[in-house]
């Protein structure tokens, strides 16, 4: 379930909700129950973040994981419309193998992984969701493989070549 939306405060950034967890806990006169949301923003050029909120309400729960999704956002080096070179990331059980891909190719890749990278600013690239397929998971080893990420600048510079 991935719902959208522009983001009031920040002009350019959309959020996207990947995914919401209900918790029942049992007491003495029923069930009570809690949520938790998991949120992507980004602004489609590059910058992209995630967040995690709990909360008795959904709409809370969404609130909190949109404010640490736009607190937490990183940088995602692109070449093109595509990533500089092959990645994978790792977070608990999840595995997330990313390839660049040709022109036109658009964006292959499943659930949080197709967010994550769509509000990137990602257009063409090739992406397998490996082991786990708990969304939360899934979405944070995306980010360890997008912070892999290295422009040949980078790599230059760190080698001590101009």
């Amino acid at each position: 379930m991935v719902l959208g939306k522009k983001s009031a405060e920040t002009p350019g950034i959309e959020e996207k909700v990947v995914n919401i967890n209900r918790c029942a806990k049992v007491v003495k006169g029923g069930r009570r129950f809690s949520f938790s949301a998991l949120v992507v923003s980004g602004d489609r050029n590059g910058r992209v973040g995630y967040g995690f909120g709990k909360a008795n309400e959904i709409a809370d729960a969404i609130r909190k994981a949109s404010e640490a999704a736009r607190r937490q956002s990183l940088f995602v080096p692109r070449r093109n419309t595509t990533i500089p070179h092959e990645t994978m990331g790792a977070f608990g059980g999840a595995r997330v193998l990313l390839k660049p891909a040709a022109p036109g190719t658009g964006i292959i890749a499943g659930g949080g992984t197709r967010v994550v990278l769509d509000l990137a600013g990602v257009k063409d690239i090739l992406a397998k969701s490996l082991k786990s397929k708990n969304p939360v998971n899934v979405v944070k080893a995306t980010f360890d493989a997008l912070q892999r990420l290295r422009t040949r600048e980078q790599v230059m510079l760190a080698r001590g070549l101009d």
